[in-house]
């Protein structure tokens, strides 16, 4: 490992009702490389990337926000800051809400932040999200199958190819990635960290979190079990 490590911050968007294992799946894996984390889990590696995830949680105020089950998380910046801070990755979890039901200050800041953030993910309904900021017009996406004729049906006038049979999506720049729902997320940070930093380290880590990644995006058995194919 060098001593420059380029740090990629992260920008976990929250709102109440969020789905927490939607961003703490990822979080874990993605973040677990952290420069704050990196004695502590040195042993583990073969070796360490020269790259780092380091994650801010984003809410419309700074009072705890409450997801759909689970504890209460206590965001560390608001949107308003989070627009005159630089970002390398934005991560938009889902939840049971529709984007109506979500504070405005979400989708301020994706329409503004997206184009200048090296990557843009999202998880379940999180591409409802981005789409209704106007994030994924002419883009390939997915979405969570259990919801996905709604959202389907609720974004048909916006320019958006949606994959019904995809475990998550990644459009060829790889600006935009977009998982299906909840557990999903965990198969796109994968996926993502195998594109960032390569297969060897992802593969470590998979082994140490201990979880079965799909490796086949087209693999989506939940595409069947809801009648999307």
């Amino acid at each position: 490992m060098s001593s420059e490590i380029k740090v990629y911050r992260m920008a976990v968007c929250l709102y109440p009702g969020v789905t927490m294992l939607d961003f703490q799946g990822p979080v874990d894996i993605l973040c677990s490389f952290g420069r704050k984390h990196r004695k502590s889990l040195a042993s583990l590696f073969t070796t360490l990337p020269d790259v780092a995830i380091e994650e801010e949680y984003l809410s419309h105020n700074t009072e705890p926000v409450t997801p759909f089950t689970g504890a209460q998380i206590i965001p560390t910046m608001t949107y308003e800051q989070g627009l005159q801070t630089d970002f390398g990755i934005i991560l938009v979890p889902g939840g049971p809400k529709e984007p109506k039901e979500i504070p405005p200050a979400i989708f301020e800041f994706l329409k503004k932040k997206s184009p200048e953030t090296e990557y843009v993910l999202s998880v379940c309904t999180g591409s409802w999200v981005l789409a209704a900021a106007g994030v994924l017009n002419g883009k390939r996406a997915t979405t969570n199958k259990a919801l996905y004729k709604i959202v389907t049906e609720d974004t048909k006038d916006l320019n958006i190819t949606w994959v019904p049979k995809a475990r998550w999506v990644v459009n060829d720049d790889k600006h935009i990635w977009t998982a299906s729902g909840v557990t999903a997320g965990m198969d796109l940070a994968y996926a993502f960290l195998v594109h960032l930093v390569g297969e060897k380290f992802a593969d470590e880590m998979k082994g140490i979190v201990e979880f079965r990644t799909v490796k086949d995006s087209e693999e989506d058995e939940f595409a069947t079990y809801h009648g999307l194919v």
